[in-house]
């Protein structure tokens, strides 16, 4: 595949894949509507593994992948389903989009993992004035004892979960070491979630009944093969050709997007509170990626090699 293209499928999923969770939302309860698009993608990604004539790896450490996974694709997206309940998609892009942050905060306590420079911390604040105003707009709402805006505490609670159960699974997959192919790892770990869903779907008595949303059911079917096998094909297709400061840009561009998307296809509206908020942690974000002087000298060779 073109990097090109590659590149572009990565940023429409990640800027389409809030909306997505919104919409499928409306169609099943929140674990119903997450452990169906796992099932499906869990499906699709066995095919692939047999087109390609590509087994699935059941030693002990491949094993310990997958449980490592498991942060990521039953915490954080059984998290960020029900986070959509309260909140707009764009400000689940947003917050999702510190996921690098958190990470770096995360691998502070690890031996041998990231070390902060002036840069970073002053990233972490930013970030955290961002959440704050954010946060306000809500806080202030649950003072007034508006129900309908208060909700968004409990989204911010669960969107916080989700992102930090994503960046935990990331770091703890990247310490297995599995070796495993990428549609390997991520066959794997849908398998195994399916279980988890099932369990939350009876514990919470949600159900899985239609709501008759057909558009809704729709999302779920492109989330599977897209958010969860085209998108990750093609991520970790550019990872491998492009430096990974221009990767790290789909982390600025897509919370953009998803604002956008959300406001023209949902016509979310948000207060100017939000967005400013959301705009410090972008900001908050790119000061984080490239408060590194190695980060930067890549974007400057890029640039210069693309010039």
């Amino acid at each position: 595949m073109n990097t090109l293209a590659a590149y572009l499928i990565v940023i429409a999923v990640w800027a389409t894949t809030p909306l997505g969770i919104k919409w499928s939302g409306e169609a099943l309860p929140a674990f119903a509507a997450a452990g169906g698009r796992m099932a499906l993608a869990a499906l699709l990604g066995v095919l692939w593994l047999l087109a390609r004539r590509q087994g699935l790896p059941l030693h002990r450490r491949a094993l310990a992948s997958y449980g490592a996974a498991l942060p990521g694709i039953f915490g954080a997206m059984g998290c960020s389903y029900m986070a959509a309940r309260d909140l707009p998609s764009g400000l689940i892009s947003v917050v999702f989009g510190m996921a690098p942050l958190i990470s770096g905060v995360m691998l502070l306590a690890v031996r041998g993992g990231a070390r902060f420079n002036a840069w970073h911390w002053l990233a972490c604040l930013l970030g955290l004035a961002g959440l704050a105003l954010v946060f306000g707009d809500s806080l202030a709402a649950l003072g007034r004892g508006d129900v309908a805006l208060a909700g968004r505490v409990r989204g911010m609670l669960w969107i916080l979960a989700a992102v930090s159960l994503f960046a935990l699974s990331g770091i703890v997959v990247q310490r297995v070491g599995a070796g495993l192919a990428p549609m390997q790892q991520t066959v794997g770990g849908l398998i195994a979630s399916l279980p988890l869903y099932g369990l939350a779907v009876l514990v919470t008595g949600q159900g899985v009944q239609w709501s008759g949303d057909v558009r809704g059911l729709g999302a779920i079917v492109y989330l599977a093969v897209f958010g969860s096998l085209v998108g990750f094909y093609c991520y970790f297709l550019v990872l491998t050709r492009l430096p990974a400061a221009t990767v790290a840009l789909v982390t600025l561009i897509t919370p953009v997007l998803a604002l956008s998307l959300g406001a023209w296809l949902n016509d979310e509206q948000l207060g100017p509170r939000v967005l400013a908020g959301a705009a410090v942690i972008v900001a908050a974000l790119g000061l984080y990626l490239f408060g590194d002087r190695r980060v930067r000298r890549q974007v400057v060779s890029a640039t210069v090699g693309d010039g």
